[in-house]
């Protein structure tokens, strides 16, 4: 082979598009890309307009090596986006209908590619037809080639596209509202819109937090350069030590199918996946903030130890904070927020309602939905004063089932994002509450679920009755600690007139309550993760008889003499969920201090600390390398 025939299949292999392998953050090739990109951006990085450009042919590299032909969406979707936001901002009628108009083409085409198999299985399921999914740009594609180069049967989920159409939409919606200005540059704003190092996984960046900082010189500190080193191994650490290990090792095997193993080890996996899913999401985030600084650009913050939650909607605040934000601002206000509700509001709590009848074929799930219907009726109609938190929790509940579609084609992420909208709800009228009548309530309902166990078993009661079992145990602690307190006289700077405690009530409430929410947050997961890594076309039904083989197994009763057995076979996994766990809870001061300590390393040891990090990661790998979850989404 001569030098030039090397040179040739070197720039092919570069040039091309590889399914099977996609250009990830824990591939060498991605740092090689890296290093170059900062090698030539040492040369131009005063030059703003030259360096703009030059990263926005970079991040349009990085999207073809990691999703092909999709580039073409990514692309369309900037060109479409970048001349509405100038047409929407310079007219003086119509402004609404051309934001409208806008926002129609991004979630139609997030629609097409992301929900044609759900919505297409919903129509069969309803109506009773055979309708199958036909991809009209795989056919157009195949009538510009002359030949039948791409499958029309099935249709692919581009990479990052709920990403970058989220932005899309936030840019032109705030041009309407009048927060920002349109970007003037085409250059500018496809940088912006594609910026590689959030573009496939987030975090969800709103013009307002970016626009700016692409007229900045380009600026590095020495400490800024140490924390983006930081956040770049901290990533890689939780990537492929704690996420790919424990779902290697533990996750996936018992996820793929949930009979062949025992309910302890259903268990383990459920509460695994949690650590898992952390780790891998916030381990991406780390690593883009890191690079992007490296770049000379601030990302938001999208994770703030989430599982040190002490309920679902503070959850909400600290997990995924940037889609949590967007949802906010462009979804719940404009529903009505706590203030009213819309037509909105009501149509999409009702199509839910009704189709989740319709499908489930359960004479239980309507009359449920019935019960539940009259008894917010007779609320609103006998007592007005509480219609306004009507349309907070309608409101709320809608925005949480959306937010889970979101996150996948599959009714389980609806399950699983109106259960998180359950839970938010019942914490503030559980709030309100005074100690005695939350232990009597709890109370009531534990001995419900223990009769339920007796005389109509089923794993789901004894589910059910052992999360009441730990709700109580919390009331308990919750009322101790304020009979402590009532009788020390300090009741008045931790309770109110009724007795309501407030979010700080002592180290052991706070505790236990950590561990409420990260328990329920955990079996929420059961119906996410069921969703997850699945075919389109089979997922619903898949994910829903995985995730009810695995109450069956948590539910049923257990072999406790074997538990000992079982868990040293996975010790290695559980001791990585145990450490994992425990760097997580530690006190944000201190992990603030270790981040500035590394940060303020001499450039000597800090390049030993990350050979020592790579050294430790590499004894990690897998031998097939895991993509990011969210990647998917």
């Amino acid at each position: 082979m001569t030098f030039w025939d090397l040179i040739r299949d070197f720039l092919r292999n570069l040039f091309s598009f590889d399914q099977a392998h996609p250009l990830l953050f824990t591939q060498f090739y991605f740092w090689a890309f890296l290093a170059l990109v900062l090698a030539i951006m040492s040369f131009i990085h005063s030059k703003v307009l030259l360096r703009n450009t030059f990263l926005f042919a970079s991040s349009v590299f990085f999207y073809y090596k990691t999703s092909g032909l999709f580039l073409l969406l990514l692309l369309f979707v900037i060109v479409w986006n970048f001349f509405c936001g100038k047409w929407i901002y310079r007219s003086k009628k119509g402004r609404s209908a051309l934001m409208v108009l806008s926002v129609a083409v991004d979630l139609s085409l997030l629609g097409y590619f992301k929900y044609s198999y759900f919505l297409t299985d919903l129509v069969n399921n309803l109506l009773g037809t055979s309708f199958r999914v036909f991809d009209i740009f795989a056919w157009a594609g195949n009538q510009i080639a002359g030949s039948p180069v791409f499958s029309v049967d099935s249709i692919f989920l581009p990479v990052g596209i709920s990403f970058f159409t989220f932005q899309a939409v936030s840019y032109v919606v705030d041009i309407k509202r009048g927060r920002i200005a349109p970007v003037r540059n085409f250059l500018d704003f496809g940088f912006y819109l594609s910026f590689f190092p959030q573009l496939v996984a987030g975090p969800i960046v709103r013009a307002s937090e970016f626009i700016d900082q692409l007229h900045k010189p380009y600026s590095l500190s020495r400490r800024w350069f140490g924390i983006a080193v930081f956040w770049i191994l901290n990533g890689l650490m939780k990537k492929l030590i704690l996420s790919d290990y424990i779902a290697v090792n533990l996750c996936d095997r018992v996820f793929e199918n949930p009979l062949l193993y025992t309910g302890f080890e259903n268990l383990a996996a459920l509460f695994a996946y949690s650590l898992q899913v952390y780790a891998d999401f916030s381990g991406y985030t780390d690593i883009a903030i890191g690079v992007a600084l490296l770049l000379g650009f601030h990302l938001p913050k999208n994770f703030n130890s989430p599982y040190k939650a002490t309920n679902a909607g503070e959850f909400w605040k600290r997990w995924h904070m940037t889609l949590s934000s967007w949802l906010k601002d462009y979804l719940y206000i404009p529903l009505g927020g706590n203030r009213n509700a819309t037509p909105g509001t009501w149509i999409c709590i009702f199509t839910i309602i009704l189709i989740a009848v319709f499908l489930s074929g359960s004479p239980w799930v309507a009359v449920s939905a019935g019960v539940l219907v009259l008894v917010v009726g007779a609320f609103w109609i006998f007592k007005p004063s509480s219609r306004k938190k009507i349309f907070t929790n309608v409101n709320n509940m809608d925005t949480m089932l959306l937010g889970g579609l979101w996150h996948g084609a599959s009714w389980n992420f609806v399950i699983w994002g109106g259960l998180n909208g359950i839970g938010m709800i019942i914490f503030k009228f559980w709030k309100r509450w005074n100690p005695f009548l939350r232990l009597a309530v709890i109370t009531g309902l534990s001995l419900v679920l223990f009769l339920l166990t007796r005389f109509a078993p089923a794993p789901v009661w004894n589910l059910f009755f052992v999360w009441a079992l730990i709700i109580w145990a919390g009331a308990v602690v919750q009322m101790v600690i304020y009979a402590a307190r009532t009788h020390a006289g300090t009741m008045k700077y931790t309770y109110d007139r009724k007795g309501n405690a407030s979010p700080d009530f002592g180290f052991l409430g706070r505790a236990w309550a950590v561990f409420e929410t990260f328990v329920f947050i955990t079996f929420t997961r059961l119906f996410f993760r069921s969703g997850s890594n699945l075919d389109p076309a089979e997922a619903n039904e898949t994910a829903w008889n995985t995730a009810r083989h695995m109450v069956e197994r948590i539910g049923s009763p257990w072999d406790l003499s074997k538990i000992g057995e079982i868990a040293a076979q996975h010790a290695p996994v559980l001791i990585v969920f145990a450490i994992g766990m425990l760097i997580h809870w530690l006190p944000d001061r201190f992990k603030r201090r270790y981040r500035l300590a590394f940060s303020r390393l001499p450039l000597g040891i800090m390049a030993l600390a990350v050979a020592a990090v790579v050294f430790l990661v590499y004894q990690f790998i897998t031998a097939d390398l895991q993509s990011f979850i969210y990647f998917q989404f």
